[in-house]
């Protein structure tokens, strides 16, 4: 029996992104055949409002040009175009908000979210409160970085953990969640040094794929 083959969308055009998702994923190689994408076209980082709307028409594109697949995850932790994607395919479409939100939900305790900046905490919460998942929010701190910055600056592992130790320490989130595809080259160095499970985002919907088909 052929393995399922799932595409990952990373849905800006940082290219050094996709090689950190690549790399975080190789670990599903047996359970499945992951193709990881860069959408040439988007901005180079997802970082405001203005960027996920003009990400959503690529996303719906290129999951619509893309039938020899049997899932999607859309690599972006504000999760465009995932509903209308969902409504375009019968085939299962999955977010990393979403994924990683369901998967620290279902540990019991609450979650704590590393953001990249001070507004993508307000886009992730207004879409945490229409999971229905506010109440197990324990808080949202900034690392006031760049997408760039968070997949290829050496300091964004000192801010995650410096960062994730106040959501555990001041805010008692019992599991912290990476906001952000460009931090899942250093899931593993930072779970070394924080005393809760890290998740990283690609990786819980990437098992909800892999689950679903």
């Amino acid at each position: 029996m052929r393995q399922k083959k799932i595409l990952v969308i990373n849905p800006n055009s940082n290219e050094s992104v996709t090689v950190g998702l690549r790399e975080s994923l190789t670990e599903f190689s047996n359970e499945a055949d992951i193709e990881c994408c860069t959408l040439e076209k988007g901005p180079f980082g997802i970082e405001s409002d203005d960027d996920v709307a003009r990400v959503i028409p690529l996303v719906i594109e290129r999951v619509s040009t893309s039938p020899e697949f049997d899932a999607f995850v859309i690599a972006c932790y504000s999760d465009p175009g995932i509903q209308e994607c969902r409504e375009q395919t019968c085939k299962p479409v999955f977010g990393m908000q979403q994924s990683a939100v369901e998967t620290a939900v279902s540990s019991g305790g609450k979650f704590g979210v590393l953001a990249l900046s001070d507004e993508s905490i307000q886009r992730h919460i207004d879409y945490i409160r229409e999971l229905g998942y506010e109440g197990q929010l324990a808080g949202e701190l900034p690392l006031d970085i760049t997408v760039d910055e968070a997949a290829n600056d050496a300091g964004t592992l000192e801010k995650v953990i410096a960062q994730g130790r106040r959501l555990v320490d001041e805010s008692g989130a019992g599991v912290l969640i990476l906001g952000c595809a460009g931090m899942a080259a250093i899931r593993e160095a930072a779970q070394m040094k924080l005393p809760v499970p890290v998740i990283e985002p690609a990786r819980a919907a990437i098992r909800f794929a892999i689950d679903a088909t």
